[in-house]
């Protein structure tokens, strides 16, 4: 990426984070120094965040989510699950998961990246016992999308929000408890949110009634809830909103935030300089024409930028379980 194009910016990000700890003085010392202090409190802000929009205006962080983050998500994902792990230098990875990752990037069917998460325990540099026991969970994974038929697409994709709690887990060993607080947040906010209490502020604030395009309650439920009543239907709806919320925060922030060898913060320049550094310049111009693309074209077609953008990524979510699978049996 050209240097006159992002280097104004960052350096007025660095300069407006400096003003921010100088602000509170004492307070950002064990911020600054703690890694698992820091991690622990943004991800304890970012679930009080997610709940408060979800509660308030959940239609409109579905429907806007997807265009403003998702495609930095994605590289996020590639950048963590294949490049910095250190996989794509490993040929067979790339064979037993490559090719089922790009049937279904095509359009095939879902089941397809159960496979290759299969071939991925296969070829995992552990031992038998393990490999056959995640071997056999994803076989039993990919009868059960299988028998789901086209309910298992919704299911899956409520699910594999919570993938990404996993690989933050999995990425780095715990030192303290700290992680314990979010994790609990995140078990309580989710149960608020499956519950009449819920439900009835949102429609207290009148958070359903606040959307774009034809993208309203009914289209929300068609995609994410089909077959229930409104009731329960709009319940799995809200928890969705938060959960892909979340999401987008463990891969933006909170996994490269303990991906950094240093326990201290870098400068958004230095950040800036490691991910050149392992995408690349070409790869970060093509991100950025295809985030810039699906900006434009949610601005003459919100609907169709939408559904555009979940057909590509479709793919990212088996990553996320063969990058998982490899972390559980491996390690980091």
């Amino acid at each position: 990426m050209s240097t006159a194009v992002v280097s104004a910016p960052i350096a007025l990000a660095d300069w407006l984070r400096r003003r921010w700890l100088r602000v509170l003085g004492g307070l950002a010392r064990p911020i600054v120094r703690h890694r698992e202090f820091r991690v622990a409190l943004m991800f304890s802000a970012v679930i009080v965040t997610a709940l408060a929009g979800s509660l308030l205006v959940p239609l409109w962080l579905l429907i806007l989510g997807p265009l403003v983050w998702g495609v930095p998500h994605l590289v996020a994902d590639l950048r963590y699950l294949v490049v910095r792990t250190g996989y794509h230098r490993r040929p067979l990875l790339g064979l037993v998961a490559g090719l089922p990752l790009m049937w279904l990037a095509l359009g095939g069917g879902l089941v397809w990246g159960f496979v290759g998460a299969c071939g991925v325990a296969l070829v995992a540099r552990a031992d038998l016992l393990p490999r056959a026991v995640a071997f056999a969970v994803l076989v039993a994974c990919a009868a059960s999308m299988l028998a789901l038929g086209r309910t298992a697409d919704v299911v899956f994709a409520h699910a594999h929000n919570f993938v990404a709690v996993g690989v933050w887990w999995l990425w780095r060993p715990r030192l303290g408890r700290a992680h314990w607080i979010p994790l609990a947040l995140l078990i309580a906010a989710t149960m608020f949110l499956l519950g009449g209490p819920a439900f009835q502020l949102v429609h207290a604030a009148g958070g359903l009634d606040w959307f774009g395009a034809d993208m309203g309650p009914d289209y929300q439920l068609w995609r994410l809830a089909p077959d229930l009543e409104p009731g329960p239907g709009l319940r799995l709806v809200l928890l969705f909103c938060f959960a892909q919320t979340i999401h987008y925060a463990l891969w933006l922030q909170l996994i490269p935030d303990e991906d950094r060898d240093r326990p201290t913060p870098t400068t958004f320049r230095a950040s800036h300089e490691s991910l050149r550094a392992d995408l690349g310049d070409v790869g970060l111009i093509v991100a950025a024409m295809i985030a810039v693309g699906i900006a434009a074209w949610a601005l003459v077609d919100l609907t169709a930028a939408n559904h555009g953008y979940f057909r590509m990524a479709r793919f990212h979510g088996h990553l996320e379980i063969m990058a998982g699978t490899l972390l559980l049996l491996e390690g980091r």
